[in-house]
């Protein structure tokens, strides 16, 4: 089976089926969120309470324990005061409940989990103030802190060696680079892979270890309006790229998913930065090698939204979300040189940090 034809195409009256049968609830409302490779609906229950069910693809059903995991890492946040969802428990006291179905491709088999609805609006709708992004990169460091601390008996399940978005993985691209051929970005891209593979690879041994959540992304992170007409973090969603990594990789996500969503990108560094700061103090190599980390994910993002487009070409307009105002953002951290960045993001964030 491709993993093209891996993504589930439930209808809405087989998730009421579902809801009914796993979780005893009648649905009163449901509707489709938007997911990358899985589905996700909004469920509203006639007993009350509001629900996302969410549907694994094919391919990541196949892996019930990284996905056990998962859940787990999402409860084990909320018990420690962050805004994570946490699954409900199936009629016979499962988290994940597997189903088979056919959606067109002949019959197939579905993680299936019902998670609590966390309110809020994305943080790509807010404003980021320079406040909002502090509060981002010190949630960022706060929720790596907690599940460095997590045990599990599958929690070997996230050494994923080969995983493609994980920000050890950079190399892995240049199996799929060639799906910007022909685009002059591909050279930038080529140049950041030699540098990943020159400047941050043999300083690895100086990273600190952590568990990563590895999306910590304008879409993951929800955020709802305070007294005082600022925004607060309301809700930390999608663990489904978590792995084994280092603090700073989750950092540099962090920072090259708000660029996306700032009038003046260049200027996000330093406010998240300053955050995760007063949480995790980087060290000199990890300073050292966030310019191009950051730059890593970007590649990451333009070349595997390209190869999903080749996949999904249906799924287009969401796959390519963060890609369109990406690629200027890349160009001009790339025209500016690490030296130039690396002095506005921490001369920003000692600034940032003396007003705290």
């Amino acid at each position: 089976m491709s993993v093209k034809h891996a993504k589930p195409n439930f209808s809405q009256s087989q998730v009421a089926e579902i809801v009914k049968r796993l979780f005893r609830l009648t649905a009163s409302e449901i509707r489709s969120l938007p997911s990358y490779d899985d589905q996700n609906f909004y469920v509203a229950a006639m007993e009350g309470g509001e629900y996302v069910l969410k549907i694994m693809n094919s391919e990541d059903s196949k892996n019930p324990a990284l996905i056990e995991v998962q859940t787990y890492a999402m409860s084990f946040l909320h018990q420690n005061g962050l805004p994570a969802q946490t699954a409900l428990p199936t009629t016979s006291g499962k988290l994940l409940s597997l189903e088979e179905m056919d959606c067109g491709y002949g019959c197939q088999t579905y993680l299936v989990r019902l998670l609590t609805y966390l309110p809020g609006t994305t943080i790509s709708k807010a404003p980021l103030t320079p406040e909002l992004l502090y509060e981002t990169g010190k949630t960022a460091a706060r929720m790596d802190t907690i599940l460095q601390k997590l045990e599990h008996p599958y929690l070997s399940m996230l050494e994923r060696e080969k995983f493609i978005w994980s920000l050890s993985c950079v190399h892995l691209l240049e199996t799929y680079i060639h799906v910007l051929d022909g685009d002059p970005l591909q050279d930038v891209v080529k140049s950041v892979i030699h540098q990943y593979k020159t400047c941050v690879v043999p300083k690895r041994s100086s990273f600190r270890k952590c568990i990563n959540h590895g999306d910590f992304n304008d879409l993951n992170v929800l955020v709802q309006p305070d007294e005082s007409e600022s925004y607060r973090i309301s809700g930390i969603l999608d663990f489904g790229d978590m792995n084994s990594g280092y603090y700073i990789n989750e950092l540099a996500i962090t920072i090259m998913y708000m660029m996306t969503e700032h009038p003046k990108p260049v200027e996000v560094g330093g406010p998240i930065l300053a955050g995760w700061e007063s949480i995790l103090p980087l060290n000199e190599a990890e300073k050292d090698c966030l310019y191009v980390l950051v730059l890593s994910r970007f590649c990451q993002s333009f070349v595997l939204a390209r190869h999903a487009v080749s996949l999904h070409p249906e799924n287009a307009e969401y796959l390519m979300i963060s890609t369109r105002k990406g690629v200027n953002i890349l160009h001009h951290l790339w025209k500016l040189g690490k030296e130039q960045v690396e002095n506005i993001w921490f001369q920003s964030a000692a600034q940032f940090s003396d007003r705290k």
